[in-house]
């Protein structure tokens, strides 16, 4: 028999290696979790799952009102730490990431008992026959959570803290990029007092990804992109595994000739280039009307010119480096794009020329540039019809396009396969409303732009391939349960009239209840009774021999 020499596998094989976009210094090392780990976990959380359902929301509150001692406790220290990992600025980790975080959980530690409180039901006319309606809500089990790169800490966390509030357990795998960060939010639990195994973290790229919703949870919260979803959806779907999926966007900026135009240049920047513009509800796309499109496009510019760029670590720094070089990539393919159609670079349009990782022990995982720094780029002249404009971008780019009339502009706002978020300018807030109601997207701002996913009190997600499903707010909290109908008969003395066994007067008496009691009017049912109480008179009696 043929023998084959196997070859144990190195450490780098079985670590998932950190490095810090900016400089490209080794940030940790983590351990893969391997798939038949994975199941162990998934199976660990359930086992605990059977006993965290029946705490008390009382002391679920106490938990995750000392995780939030925990965070605040080591602000600054957390905040380096996603700003070493994730090449966001330092000051934006706190702005962006913390204090969002922070909100949403004391919200849902104080409200998630009132909000799934059990809700009586008005069930109309079967209320005058002694039936009582009621839904109860039960947490649906073991909670998945597949979040992105891009807001590494509160995204998954926010979202284990609804699905705790709810009675769940969870577990997390964070992104193969941001490793570290998703060992500190597991940490940040065991220091408040969890339970063992209640919040589990599990560590790799895509196949322990795929391992745990093998692994069949009970619900599955991705952050991502669409393609990636619509894998996880068709694996979910063989285990009948319910999910929630946020798929990004490509978010339009309407600005109407009566806006305010500086608040809305402000608005635009910051929209554009948070986060190097790795914001799944950043503005992509901005239309202005043509009369004030210059007038914009020159503050834009300039309030552009004024942001420094660098390493996420200074506090100064307003854009930092992006997350990796496939990324980067596709912000250069696209704004080469635009320029082969014709649009203005007005500024930037290149990797920043005045960064290059420092002391770089390591090459990069992916072997590619020392710069990872991609100059906050403003485009004029952009149409629809240019492929930047329909593709998710996911970098620092703004591109400005102009339209006429208010159904133009809500026309080309429409025109994307996209629809997470938009944004409305104008001082007519009449005009605002109507417009935003006909834009196709979740969540719509009037004269504010890209941070409502940091209201942990609203809904979160998107029509079209932007995802399905909700993550925050109420319309989140019930993604995490499952709603129980209570149904009561108090005077449960009589049979009812549509028991069994048929007869002529049983038909005759439901032809009576289709087109008086189905009609929901007191008045109509009245000529019910005569023809129902022969009905329960003949049940009474029983079968004639």
């Amino acid at each position: 028999m043929k023998t084959v020499a196997t070859i144990a596998p190195t450490e780098q094989e079985t670590d998932l290696i950190s490095y810090n976009p900016a400089t490209g210094v080794e940030v940790g090392r983590v351990k893969k979790t391997t798939p038949d780990e994975v199941h162990a976990v998934v199976t660990r959380s359930r086992e605990v799952f059977h006993r965290w359902k029946t705490t008390s929301f009382a002391e679920r509150k106490r938990l995750v009102m000392l995780a939030r001692e925990v965070i605040l406790a080591d602000i600054d220290g957390i905040a380096k730490l996603i700003a070493a990992e994730s090449g966001k600025p330092f000051g934006e980790a706190i702005a962006m990431e913390i204090a969002p975080v922070l909100d949403l959980m004391q919200y849902f530690a104080r409200n998630a008992e009132k909000m799934l409180r059990p809700a009586k039901i008005g069930i109309g006319l079967y209320a005058l026959l002694g039936r009582t309606s009621k839904i109860v809500y039960h947490p649906v089990g073991v909670v998945g959570i597949i979040p992105a790169w891009n807001y590494p800490f509160s995204i998954p966390l926010g979202e284990a803290v609804m699905a705790l509030m709810a009675g769940n357990t969870v577990v997390i795998k964070p992104s193969e990029l941001t490793p570290m960060i998703g060992l500190k939010i597991g940490e940040i639990f065991s220091k408040a007092g969890f339970p063992a195994d209640a919040v589990q973290i599990v560590s790799g790229a895509g196949e322990t990804g795929a391992a745990l919703v093998e692994a069949a949870p009970d619900k599955i919260m991705f952050t991502g992109s669409v393609a990636t979803g619509k894998k996880i959806a068709a694996a979910a779907a063989k285990n009948l595994t319910p999910v929630v999926l946020e798929l990004g966007g490509k978010d339009p900026m309407i600005v109407f000739e009566d806006a305010n135009l500086e608040l809305a240049a402000g608005a635009a920047v910051w929209g554009a280039f948070c986060n190097a513009g790795q914001s799944c509800s950043s503005v992509e796309r901005l239309y202005v009307q043509e009369s004030v499109a210059e007038e914009l496009t020159r503050k834009i510019v300039e309030k552009t010119r004024e942001l420094k760029q660098g390493s996420g670590e200074r506090e100064d720094v307003s854009i930092g480096a992006m997350s990796s070089e496939r990324q980067i990539n596709i912000v250069e393919d696209h704004v080469n794009d635009f320029r082969d159609c014709g649009a203005k670079i007005e500024i930037g349009g290149a990797r920043s020329p005045a960064f290059r990782r420092q002391n770089a022990c390591e090459e990069p995982p992916e072997g590619g540039t020392q710069n990872l720094f991609y100059e906050p780029t403003v485009i004029s002249g952009a149409t629809n019809d240019m492929r930047p404009m329909q593709e998710e971008t996911f970098g620092p780019t703004l591109p400005i396009a102009t339209f006429k009339t208010e159904e133009e502009a809500i026309r080309l706002a429409n025109d994307s396969e996209f629809g997470l978020t938009a944004s409305v300018w104008t001082r007519d807030y009449t005009k605002g409303r109507r417009v935003a109601e006909q834009i196709e997207a979740g969540s719509v701002c009037i004269n504010e732009v890209l941070y409502t996913h940091g209201i942990g009190q609203t809904p979160w997600g998107g029509f079209k391939n932007s995802g399905r499903g909700r993550t925050h707010g109420r319309e989140g909290l019930m993604e995490l349960v499952q709603p129980q109908h209570i149904h009561v008969n108090r005077i449960a003395l009589l049979p009812d009239a549509w028991w069994m066994p048929y007869t002529p007067t049983a038909v005759e008496t439901f032809r009576k209840l289709a087109r008086t009691f189905a009609s929901g009017s007191v008045i109509r049912t009245t000529a019910l009774l005569p023809q129902l109480l022969l009905r329960i008179k003949e049940l009474l009696r029983g079968p004639r021999r």
